[in-house]
């Protein structure tokens, strides 16, 4: 039978959104889906699973969630949604703008490596997702640093370099940060710990060399670093904007 204008299915209507935990919400929902990805990894996740661990029917989801793609939309909603509350009401506005960038990366980089499995949905589902169509705590995120910089005195132009430039490396960083480096966790050896035999001396040399310290995490004091060298570049090095 077709749905109603809500856009909800009659097995939808039917199946009852009272769970374990009392009566679903949104939030509540999307709260659960991050815990089991944060367990068990993304694979894991489907509307079936996640039903069984609030106590419901698969089907009473679909009124939070319409599809599996909009279950992963809502997982990437859950992560800027923690970013808001690391950020609070925050002091960016009217503030130094590059302690503002700062703050921001450094919370962003701290909600993601507390989500680390979730954290490729941030490349896959906001390359599949439209500007307009993102939801609504990423649009804000979006927003939150324009106005840092817009504040500061960027014009358009300059506002959008810079955007463009510190959320691909803050994500990028993070990304790196989270790739795998231990092929033996087993392995008390660091050589056989980081699988180095399996890396040719003759071809891969330096990669072997340095292997170790790319196996040590940048943390909060890389993220800074590499953030002030890419503003200063961008910038001449001033702590203000450009004014032409």
């Amino acid at each position: 039978m077709a749905g109603d204008q809500s856009g909800e299915t009659e097995p939808a209507r039917r199946a009852s959104d009272r769970g374990r935990y009392g009566r679903l919400s949104r939030e509540r929902v999307l709260a659960s889906a991050l815990d089991l990805v944060d367990r068990e990894g993304l694979s894991a996740l489907s509307m079936r699973r996640l039903g069984a661990e609030l106590g419901v029917e698969a089907m009473a989801l679909y009124r939070y969630a319409a599809s599996k793609d909009a279950l992963l939309d809502g997982l990437v909603e859950a992560l800027y949604l923690e970013l808001e509350q690391r950020l609070g009401n925050g002091p960016e506005r009217g503030s130094d703008w590059r302690a503002g960038l700062h703050r921001i990366a450094r919370a962003t980089y701290d909600a993601c490596l507390t989500h680390p499995q979730a954290v490729p949905l941030l490349a896959t589902r906001l390359l599949a997702v439209p500007l307009a169509r993102r939801p609504a705590a990423v649009l804000r995120d979006h927003e939150r640093v324009l106005a840092l910089l817009r504040d500061a005195g960027f014009d358009e132009a300059a506002t959008a370099a810079v955007f463009r430039a510190v959320t691909a490396w803050v994500l990028g960083y993070v990304s790196v940060e989270l790739r795998p480096t231990v092929d033996n966790p087993d392995e008390t050896d660091p050589a056989f710990r980081l699988g180095l035999h399996r890396l040719s001396a003759k071809e891969l040399p330096l990669l072997r060399e340095t292997a170790a310290a790319l196996s040590e995490p940048g943390g909060h004091e890389g993220l800074a670093s590499g953030l002030d060298a890419l503003l200063d570049s961008l910038t001449g090095g001033s702590s203000r904007a450009a004014s032409g």
